[in-house]
């Protein structure tokens, strides 16, 4: 990815992203850094300069480009807690950004770790979003016996299924209920979330009758309520790779009040218009009210993103 990541002209030649931009009127971007996480470059006492370089650079895009870029969101050094909690305040309240990104695991590590949960409840009380990303490799495997993932699909199921497993373990944590205000944004529709209705609402019901004796520790949760109360509490973005299916399940599940328009350029085969020209397609095919479609386009992010420009935003 990272390899692939670096010959996409968008991804780091502004004239050739802002020539991507001009080809949608209207279109405007909240920037943010693309895997691999900081923790995957580097070890904890590198990270924190290299959140800062990237955090500096990014602000400085959105203050000689406000007509192109409406906020930016952070990049943290997750394994240096420390650290991590020093740039969320410089980021957010010193240079602006919108929110925070934080990768479905770091190192490996759960993201219901407390001091990862500690960094949601510091963006809770900033009352600013956190945007949740997968992250997974092809080192790890499809089957226990094998070395690696085939086939991409680490990739195309895997990402999905990480988004879908940090979604849960923040539920079960009791995050939700500690801090009811908080705002995370899921990438690609809620991962597998939207399609997992049934299990997640009446399956859940059973939790604690399924677990091995001797390991009712791992089923323990401090969460108040129903499962699938704490699920719909998330937003989602609409970065499906032009799927309508995709999109509309989200909104089915989430609502259309918490979905937000991004499209995971540049990442498309033509190198930035491709998933943007796609997920434009399938939302206007949405049976969708005007109230509606102007809320998953603008509305909702200028609300989270506390913007009142009239910008679309991805």
């Amino acid at each position: 990815m990272f390899v692939r990541a670096q010959k996409i002209p968008a991804m780091t030649d502004l004239e050739a992203r802002f020539g991507v931009m001009d080809q949608f009127p209207g279109y405007h971007q909240v920037p943010s850094l693309a895997s691999p996480t900081l923790e995957m470059m580097a070890g904890p006492t590198a990270t924190p300069e290299l959140a800062r370089i990237a955090n500096d650079a990014m602000a400085k895009i959105v203050d000689d480009h406000p007509d192109r870029f409406v906020s930016f969101v952070a990049a943290l050094p997750l394994n240096n807690s420390v650290a991590a909690r020093r740039e969320i305040d410089r980021a957010v309240d010193e240079l602006g950004a919108a929110g925070v990104q934080i990768f479905t695991s770091i190192d490996g590590r759960p993201v219901d770790e407390p001091e990862f949960l500690e960094l949601f409840e510091i963006m809770a009380a900033k009352d600013k979003p956190v945007w949740l990303h997968p992250i997974r490799g092809m080192t790890t495997p499809d089957y226990p016996a094998e070395q690696v993932s085939k086939y991409d699909l680490w990739w195309a199921l895997g990402w999905p299924h990480e988004s879908g497993v940090a979604m849960g373990r923040l539920v079960f944590s009791g995050i939700f209920d500690r801090c009811p205000n908080l705002a995370v944004i899921t990438h690609h529709v809620g991962g597998t979330i939207p399609m997992m209705e049934g299990r997640l609402g009446s399956g859940m019901k059973l939790l604690g009758t399924r677990v091995l004796p001797g390991y009712e520790e791992a089923v323990k949760t401090p969460l108040k309520g129903f499962p699938l109360d704490g699920f719909r509490k998330f937003y989602a973005d609409t970065a499906s790779f032009g799927s309508r299916a995709a999109i509309e399940c989200g909104r089915a599940f989430f609502g259309a009040d918490r979905l937000v328009f991004a499209t995971d350029m540049p990442f498309d085969p033509e190198q930035g218009p491709g998933y943007i020209r796609e997920t434009l397609r399938a939302i206007s095919e949405m049976n969708l009210t005007q109230a509606e479609r102007t809320a998953i386009f603008c509305g909702n992010a200028k609300r989270l993103l506390k913007l009142d420009a009239p910008h679309s935003t991805a």
